[in-house]
C-alpha cells in the first residue's frame, strides 16, 4: 500500500506555492484531496492534470460557508475526511505598526487567523467520529519577532496557539492537531516580495539560510504529510520549523565555534590561561 491510500484531505491554498506541492505530494502516495481555493484557473487546472484523485471547490477561507462546503464535498465525493490542511495564505499588511489601518488589519487576521480557525472547526467536525490529523502553516515569523511583517506575526502566533489549544480537546477524538512553520520558501507569495523571478526568490533566500541553500514548497510538504501520517501518530500539539535551524541557531555561527575544541572558557579565561596564570 501507498503510504496515504484511503486518505482524504481537504487543502485550502491548494491550487498554488506549498498547498499545491502538498497536493501533488499527497496524490503521488495514493491519497485523495479537495483542493479549495480562490484561484479558480489554476485549482481547476490541477484538478484535471491530476485526475479522479482530486476534486476543485472554490473557496474565500474567510467565508465559514465556503470551508463547510469544501469539506462537504470531500465526504460526499470520496466519503470520509482523514486529514485537513489549513496553508490558505497572504502577505497582508505592511509597513510601520504607526501607519496601519485597521481595515488591513482585518482583511489580514480574516485570511490568516479566522481561516484557520474555521477550517480546524469544521476539519474537526468531519473527523470526529473516525480520527485524523489536522495541519496549519504557521512560520517562523510565529516563533520570533522581525521575520514578518506586523499582523502576519501576530496572526501567525495565533495559528500556533489554537493549534496546541485544540489539540488538548481534540486529542479525546483521536484528532491530532499540528502546525508547520515555514522560513522564507520559493513560492509565488514570497516571489511577489521581490521582481517576481522565482530563481531570484531562490537565491536570496540561499544567501540567507545557514545551510546556504533555497527551501522550496516541496520541503515544507513533505513536513505536512509526515504530520498528516501515521507516522507521526503520536505527535500532536506541536509545531515543526522546517528553517535550515534560523529560528535556532541563527544565520551565522558564533565565533567561538571555531575555537579549539580542547579550550575550556572559565569566568572569561581559556582552560590554558587559567592554568598558566596568563
Amino acid at each position: 500500500m501507498a503510504r496515504f491510500d484511503n486518505t482524504v484531505v481537504v487543502i485550502t491554498g491548494g491550487a498554488s506555492g506549498i498547498g499545491e506541492a502538498t497536493t501533488r505530494a499527497l496524490v503521488s502516495e495514493g491519497g485523495r484531496a479537495v483542493i479549495a481555493d480562490l484561484q479558480e484557473d489554476l485549482g481547476h487546472a490541477l484538478a484535471e492534470e491530476l485526475g479522479d484523485a482530486v476534486r476543485f471547490h472554490r473557496t474565500d477561507v474567510t467565508r465559514e460557508a465556503d470551508i463547510e462546503a469544501a469539506v462537504a464535498l470531500a465526504l460526499s465525493e470520496f466519503g470520509s475526511v482523514t486529514g485537513m490542511v489549513n496553508s490558505a495564505g497572504i502577505v497582508g499588511a505592511i509597513g510601520s505598526i504607526m501607519d496601519a489601518s485597521a481595515d488591513a488589519f482585518d482583511q489580514t487576521m480574516a485570511i490568516l487567523a479566522r481561516g484557520v480557525f474555521l477550517g480546524i472547526k469544521h476539519g474537526a467536525r468531519a473527523m470526529r467520529n473516525n480520527g485524523g490529523a489536522i495541519v496549519s502553516l504557521a512560520s517562523t515569523a510565529g516563533i520570533v519577532g522581525g521575520q514578518g511583517p506586523h499582523v502576519y506575526t501576530m496572526a501567525k502566533h495565533g495559528v500556533i496557539g489554537i493549534t496546541r489549544s485544540a489539540a488538548s480537546e481534540l486529542a479525546g477524538y483521536g484528532i491530532r492537531v499540528n502546525a508547520v512553520a515555514p522560513g522564507g520558501t520559493v513560492t509565488p507569495m514570497t516571489n511577489a516580495l521581490g521582481d517576481n523571478i522565482p530563481e531570484n526568490t531562490a537565491e536570496f533566500i540561499a544567501e540567507h539560510s545557514p545551510l546556504g541553500i533555497a527551501c522550496m514548497p516541496e520541503d515544507i510538504a513533505a513536513a505536512i504529510l509526515y504530520l498528516l501520517s501515521d507516522d507521526a501518530r503520536y505527535v500532536s500539539g506541536h509545531t515543526l520549523t522546517v528553517d535550515a535551524g534560523l529560528t535556532t541557531a541563527g544565520a551565522a555561527p558564533p565565533p567561538f565555534f571555531s575555537e579549539q575544541s580542547d579550550v575550556v572558557l572559565h569566568g572569561g579565561q581559556r582552560e590554558s590561561d587559567k592554568n598558566t596564570g596568563g
